[in-house]
């Protein structure tokens, strides 16, 4: 099964490919898009070919994977990505290149990614965004994830304290269940209001 292609009605989501490194670097390479992800924008072709081969060859060789190239379906051109880890905390996450922002497609994409994780059995999923970045969360409440609570990690390899709010959606039906991992590591952590 691995990573099944999604469409939509305005994109495509499907594997980043070795000829997609122009892309990428578009992506990955604007501090903009990358200011609050836990990686420094890439710096040439070279080190996004190398960021390919690190990051997405080796996921796409497990049996299964959920890290989708985001491309309009004009030219299948990727503009952003939708990842989702099959591990712990399934970890939801995403970005999109600026020049397309306040456009909808992530909450598109995300819509279709998750009913995709309900039919493959996929319990639940987490998303958390740094408090400076609120835009982030709004994209979460938009996929009807709910705030479970905020926590403080020093962010690697940036090495400085970040406080995240961490968001949840069970897809089993078992509405009760909160990852608690991230509220455990952490010795700063709290629930905050009306949010």
């Amino acid at each position: 099964m691995n990573t099944p292609t999604l469409m939509t009605e305005r994109l495509i989501l499907r594997k980043f490919t070795e000829n997609d490194a122009e892309a990428l670097f578009k992506i990955y390479g604007d501090e903009e898009v990358n200011t609050f992800l836990p990686w420094f924008p890439l710096k040439t072709l070279e080190e996004t070919r190398e960021f390919y081969l690190k990051r997405y060859e080796n996921v796409y060789n497990q049996e299964r994977a959920y890290n989708y190239a985001v491309c309009l379906k004009e030219d299948n051109y990727p503009i952003g990505y939708i990842n989702v880890g099959t591990e712990g905390a399934n970890d939801f996450g995403y970005a999109l290149r600026k020049d397309f922002w306040r456009n909808g497609f992530i909450t598109e994409a995300g819509v279709a990614v998750i009913e995709q994780l309900k039919r493959d059995g996929i319990p639940f999923i987490t998303a958390t965004h740094d408090i400076n970045n609120p835009k982030s969360g709004e994209v979460m409440k938009r996929l009807k994830m709910t705030y479970q609570y905020s926590y403080v990690e020093q962010w690697q390899p940036k090495n400085f304290p970040v406080t995240f709010r961490m968001y949840q959606l069970n897809l089993d039906g078992n509405g009760g269940r909160v990852y608690k991992e991230y509220w455990d590591n952490s010795t700063v952590h709290f629930i905050e209001e009306n949010i």
